[in-house]
């Protein structure tokens, strides 16, 4: 970036600043205690994201039958409204009042209540409580959480019971208030056949939209598996949304959980979360969540009476938590590169911004600066946005495997001639470049060449027109 003149910085902005966006995090398992919430809330907020996820948590509110104790959820719910943010629930997991496995997994997670009339009634009844409680605060309520793998729906995987369970617990949910949105699906992955199975079973009815979560290095595939999930939803009832409810990465190579024993580093975790969330953006999810706010325990196939068994930590946090031992996040919670990078998104990704296709090519021309031509790698990606001002933007990367490859090179383009001043902007360390002549060319037969501009592993930003507000 040495070549351009640095005109600025992306100037955070808080939830409250910014309102509604696309952008999410999650604030998972507090159900299980995993971390101090209130040390959290305020740097949470202030990385400007709209939407928050949190679990429910059954077993944590209902200790005796038909009691439930919402208090510890009220204050996260009102926590979060109060900083200006959207918290949406999670519904899960388990209760060992009612269920045998829910006594020998830590947390009942994926202890499914499907054993019994019994059980289903008290599931279906605190549910009921739950979504009637939060009328008029939470919009949206997710069924379940990854129940396509076994540490989620222990007793063993199956679509068609899932999806029973699935349009049961959406009834409830309705039935407490007509006007919540529904969400079902809430898949590990893009798998078609899964939701298939479940749409076949009368999902798409019951269900306002279908989540999946995303945690793969290679992007190249995203917005084909999304265009794919579309077209297949299109065919049962196309009223029904898609969210990306969870996807991120480890920032240490210690972790447990998704994506572990990779060579991550707090780096590549930023390159990663810049990577994924501009393509959700670029795509019709309806808002797109990463994973997660700060560094807790994985906690998904603990069992009872052996500490050692969920003391499996997870290092995807936005924010660094060390822990103390009963593996609690604790001291304080510190920002990751991951953070800012974040942060500059959501300043700049903020509102009405849209896909759009733009008028622009790429062309491989001569650079000095690599003693060669600019790079003509099939593995480059670039999204098309647009503001509700009519300014836009092109954000662009060259997406080489995270593990083992860096990148930096250059790339040229040509478009319309194009009156508006152009910037580039620098998404990871928030600087915004105003690029030098020898950069802009144009020509008398209409057309703007950007030439040799800077080209990273990590996403940069055209803009054209006042874009950054």
């Amino acid at each position: 970036m040495e070549r351009l003149r640095q005109i600025g910085s992306i100037k955070p902005a808080s939830a409250a600043e910014i309102g509604w966006s696309r952008l999410g995090v999650g604030f998972e398992k507090l159900d299980r205690k995993a971390f101090d919430p209130a040390a959290a809330y305020d740097q949470v907020a202030q990385l400007g994201v709209h939407y928050v996820r949190i679990q429910s948590g059954w077993q944590r509110t209902e200790r005796a039958e038909g009691v439930y104790d919402f208090a510890w959820l009220d204050d996260i719910v009102d926590n979060l409204i109060a900083r200006g943010q959207e918290p949406w629930i999670d519904l899960c997991y388990g209760n060992d009042l009612y269920n045998e496995l829910a006594r020998r997994y830590y947390g009942a997670v994926g202890c499914a209540p499907v054993s019994s009339e019994r059980e289903k009634r008290a599931w279906e009844s605190y549910v009921c409580a739950l979504v009637a409680r939060y009328r008029g605060r939470v919009q949206w309520f997710e069924i379940w959480n990854e129940a396509d793998g076994q540490w989620c729906w222990k007793h063993g995987v199956n679509a068609a019971e899932f999806a029973d369970f699935t349009v049961a617990t959406a009834n409830a949910i309705h039935r407490a208030n007509p006007q919540a949105k529904v969400i079902g699906g809430v898949l590990t992955h893009i798998d078609l056949p899964f939701f298939k199975a479940m749409l076949d079973r009368g999902v798409a009815d019951a269900v306002d939209a279908l989540s999946f979560h995303r945690y793969n290095a290679d992007e190249m595939n995203a917005l084909a598996e999304i265009r794919a999930l579309r077209a297949l939803i299109n065919r049962y009832n196309p009223r029904v949304q898609i969210i990306q409810g969870e996807s991120g990465t480890q920032s240490d190579s210690r972790g447990c959980g998704a994506l572990r024993g990779g060579a991550w580093t707090p780096e590549k975790q930023a390159k990663y979360t810049l990577r994924h969330r501009l393509l959700d953006l670029a795509s019709e999810v309806a808002f797109t969540s990463h994973f997660s706010a700060l560094d807790m325990i994985e906690a998904l196939n603990g069992t009872v009476g052996d500490q050692k068994s969920w003391l499996d930590y997870g290092y995807f946090g936005l924010l660094h938590a060390d822990f103390d031992e009963n593996g609690m996040a604790s001291g304080t919670y510190s920002p990751k590169p991951g953070y800012y990078a974040m942060q500059h998104l959501a300043a700049v990704f903020r509102g009405d911004v849209r896909p759009a296709d733009l008028p622009v090519i790429r062309r491989v021309r001569d650079s000095a600066r690599v003693f060669g031509k600019d790079d003509a790698s099939p593995r480059f990606i670039s999204l098309g946005f647009e503001n509700g001002d009519g300014a836009q933007a092109l954000a662009y990367w060259k997406a080489v495997d995270l593990m083992t490859e860096t990148f930096e090179g250059t790339v040229s383009f040509e478009l319309p001639g194009e009156d508006r001043a152009i910037q580039l902007v620098d998404l990871m360390h928030g600087g915004i470049y105003e690029l030098p002549e020898n950069m802009v060319e144009r020509r008398e037969d209409g057309v703007t060449g950007l030439l040799n501009l800077p080209l990273t592993d990590s996403p940069l930003l055209l803009t054209f027109g006042d874009f950054i507000r």
